[in-house]
């Protein structure tokens, strides 16, 4: 078997830039470490916890999760009404991943 050529390959084909695609963006793994995390949360105290993101950035971003299928949002009948998010599956077999990240961050971090 002979060696790779760059020529002949493109990275839009490859298992990375499909990951990539579903987990690119400013917050969507901050989201996906939030509630790997922590299980099941709310709307707000996701937006307290982050910090950082506007309420319509969250909004958006789990819109996209939840469009790719990564993450599930339920929603009770009652007023005030309730929205609680959570991994599905295919989220959850995205926490290896994080994990790596995560101990990789703890072992390098100055």
């Amino acid at each position: 078997m002979g060696e790779r050529c760059i020529a002949n390959e493109s990275l839009g084909t490859t298992g990375f830039s499909y990951t990539l695609s579903l987990i690119q963006g400013k917050y969507k793994m901050t989201i996906l470490y939030t509630l790997m995390e922590f299980g099941v949360v709310r709307f707000n105290e996701m937006k307290k916890y982050i910090g950082t993101i506007s309420y319509k950035t969250l909004s958006t971003t789990l819109k996209e999760l939840e469009a790719d299928q990564l993450v599930h949002r339920q929603e009770y009948p009652q007023i005030p009404p309730k929205v609680e998010y959570s991994l599905t599956a295919r989220g959850r077999s995205l926490m290896p991943i994080l994990d790596g990240m995560c101990e990789w961050g703890d072992q390098h971090r100055l």
